[in-house]
């Protein structure tokens, strides 16, 4: 859970940075670095989200692959399956 918690937020950081970046002052140093950090926590979100066992209730999985935000509802969803909320 540590790990998809860090991976999400990350993704969603690094995603409003190279928004951010591309509608502003369009650096290259920024998207050269920004793009594959966002690349890499997606695919880790996903893989992460799949180990999960709380992630087998349905749409939990298919939350995951919404670039940007889909970690972090993931995310929300296991924690209220795994406290009973849900």
């Amino acid at each position: 859970m540590r790990t998809l918690r860090i991976a999400s937020a990350l993704e969603a950081v690094s995603l409003a940075v190279l928004l951010i970046n591309l509608a502003t002052v369009h650096t290259e140093a920024i998207t050269s670095l920004g793009g594959p950090l966002h690349g890499t926590c997606y695919l880790v979100v996903i893989a992460v989200t799949w180990m999960v066992p709380e992630a087998a209730f349905p749409g939990i999985r298919l939350r995951a692959v919404v670039p940007g935000v889909g970690g972090l509802l993931a995310l929300r969803q296991i924690q209220q399956r795994r406290t009973g909320a849900g």
